[in-house]
């Protein structure tokens, strides 16, 4: 269904005029080619056979991405979700955004994050446009990877990196180029302009809100290793893995997020095919009560959001690390 849609919205996107409506529906059509074909395949969970997950794992370069890349700096944040110096999400957004708490007076505490919870979504709206103009996908170079420790000039990427190259131009001519053409060139320029930018932030509203509830809420583990340092007691990764994620909704919200509301599920079960998730959720959630795991449940995704506005708020202004006796509030 969400290829389908997809393709019947880039056929008008590409060989019609542009208008606002096609523009928001193709820009979320793409979204949900991130959140339900991509993801899952380039987890190898769509199928048994490599090929075809292979195939499908392609959806992340028809939305403006590269399946390559986002296979090496996503499997590392699986290995280390929420790790404060190793999870490339904890840091991409940086320093724009700090999804991370640091403690006060750390150097990566500017000014402007006290109000970075107004600038949350006006930011997040442009995630397609840095995706897609990225030069990431030919010089190798990514600054979140690379403060990670995650060598994206390796031999996998190099050996793909002329592939890459022109699937991106492909997508650049067909979905940033064509609609000027077809809205009669320079004279529609500001209008088409516009439509894309509309389409992009259509796309990134509807992935990136979704991707950063997921491990940015309140109460959330934002440093699943401080026990080592601290008493050198092991982690245990499948405890972390809980701890730093969040599951909203049900059945319903796993159709249409490709199982992405299931976060804690999947974190632990990342091979699986999300059409499980639902049937499995209720027995970890029991397992977790059991052993005294913290599981974030939210019923509804309004909620879950919410509380990453806030989370987005604390982590701003240092709140969590202030002492209201010493007056620091």
């Amino acid at each position: 269904f969400y290829i389908g849609l997809y393709a019947i919205l880039d056929y008008y996107w590409t060989t019609q005029p542009t208008t606002l409506k096609l523009a928001i529906a193709f820009g979320v059509s793409q979204a949900l080619i991130g959140l339900n074909v991509q993801h899952d395949a380039n987890h190898g969970a769509v199928s048994k056979r490599a090929w075809i997950n292979d195939l499908l794992g392609f959806g992340a370069d028809m939305i403006g991405g590269c399946k390559w890349n986002w296979m090496c700096q996503h499997w590392t944040h699986h290995a280390f979700t929420n790790h404060h110096v190793k999870d490339p999400d904890a840091v991409n957004a940086e320093p724009i955004l700090l999804f991370n708490d640091y403690p006060l007076g750390h150097p990566k505490r500017k000014f402007f994050h006290r109000f970075q919870v107004l600038l949350f979504l006006p930011i997040l709206s442009f995630y397609w446009l840095s995706m897609v103009l990225n030069p990431q996908t030919f010089t190798l170079q990514h600054t979140g990877a690379k403060e990670v420790g995650i060598r994206m000039d390796n031999d996998f990427l190099k050996s793909r990196r002329i592939w890459a190259t022109l699937i991106r131009f492909v997508y650049i001519y067909l979905n940033i180029l064509r609609p000027f053409w077809n809205n009669g060139g320079m004279e529609g320029l500001y209008t088409t302009a516009f439509h894309v930018l509309t389409m992009g932030a259509a796309e990134s509203l509807t992935l990136a809100c979704l991707f950063a509830l997921s491990h940015n809420f309140e109460h959330v583990d934002r440093d699943p290793t401080k026990s080592v340092r601290t008493n050198g007691k092991a982690v245990c990764w499948f405890k972390s893995q809980v701890e730093t994620s969040s599951t909203y909704g049900g059945f319903i919200a796993g159709a249409l997020t490709g199982g992405l509301n299931f976060q804690v599920e999947h974190h632990l079960f990342p091979r699986m095919s999300s059409a499980w998730y639902p049937f499995i959720a209720p027995k970890v959630r029991e397992i977790c009560a059991k052993h005294g795991v913290r599981y974030a449940y939210y019923p509804w995704v309004w909620q879950n959001f919410w509380s990453t506005v806030k989370y987005m708020h604390q982590a701003g202004t240092g709140s969590n690390w202030m002492n209201p006796l010493k007056g620091d509030l």
